[in-house]
């Protein structure tokens, strides 16, 4: 099921048209969360960033929009697909009404809520091979637009077809001073001894609910120091580990990049500690 402005119709209706602006423009943000029953995972992180976003590309703010309200529109479509005792990914998708041209015709906006079951109630350690590359063809802008969750996602999706093509099951995205920014599916956060680093939002990363979650987590840690600061591809082959975050997954850990191989063993503690803080949400 789909929950469209609050009418909860079947996920194979044909509700949009080619004057829709998330589909004609790109004009649309997403925030996907994760769910155990009855409960959203750092559900105030996920909507004051949302809310955040909407203002950042002048979206109008609808009265009704309050945390509570989404959160039951988010539950109310999980029950109707019957997925409320399970765990689960919410989508949600809030876009501009109307209007196929660079103006909009109006900042009113409206919303689309998908949802996907999902196997474990908390995050797991992926250690299957997860090999990596560069990908130089295309810059990621080092401005506040990168850090926004939308639509626009073509560099990911050209970026994806190349690691694909090449064997590779995901790639780090830079911008035009040559930094890396993140990898295609998610932040990326590099370990070199006991030092944790990752780059700042400013060289153009999306501004992940997770990346927050373990840099505040690192942050309270006496065995790690934290650095957020830019990234040069020359710092990847002397990592110890690399590893990647998303709502999804929690935290992915790099197998390898290159000619060079990678440990689990922060990337692992910092999961254990990471379902700890999910489960006080």
């Amino acid at each position: 099921m789909i929950n469209y402005d609050g009418e909860l119709i079947p996920k194979n209706s044909f509700y949009l048209n080619a004057t829709n602006r998330a589909f004609s423009s790109g004009d649309a943000l997403v925030e996907v969360v994760r769910l155990v029953p009855d409960r959203i995972f750092f559900w105030e992180d996920h909507y004051l960033r949302l809310m955040a976003s909407m203002r950042i590309l002048r979206m109008e703010i609808p009265m009704n929009f309050t945390m509570e309200f989404l959160q039951d529109q988010v539950f109310r479509t999980l029950e109707e697909a019957r997925l409320h005792k399970d765990t689960a990914n919410a989508r949600i998708t809030i876009f501009r009404k109307l209007g196929s041209g660079n103006l909009p015709e109006t900042n009113e906006v409206s919303y689309i809520i998908e949802t996907e079951k999902l196997d474990s109630p908390f995050y797991i350690l992926d250690k299957d091979k997860y090999s990596i590359d560069l990908y130089k063809d295309h810059y990621v802008n080092a401005d506040m637009l990168s850090n926004l969750s939308t639509t626009n996602k073509i560099l990911q999706t050209v970026g994806s077809i190349y690691a694909n093509e090449n064997g590779y099951q995901d790639c780090l995205l830079i911008n035009e001073l040559k930094n890396v920014v993140q990898a295609i599916n998610g932040n990326l956060f590099l370990v070199k001894d006991d030092l944790v680093k990752t780059p700042p939002l400013k060289d153009g990363c999306e501004n992940g609910i997770i990346r927050k979650k373990i840099i505040e987590i690192i942050g309270k840690l006496d065995a790690y120091t934290l650095e957020v600061a830019s990234i040069s591809p020359f710092e990847l082959q002397k990592a110890d580990e690399l590893f990647i975050t998303n709502i999804t997954n929690g935290i992915k850990p790099v197998t390898s990049y290159r000619k060079a191989s990678f440990q689990m063993n922060v990337a692992n503690d910092l999961l254990g500690k990471l379902n700890a803080l999910a489960r006080l949400t």
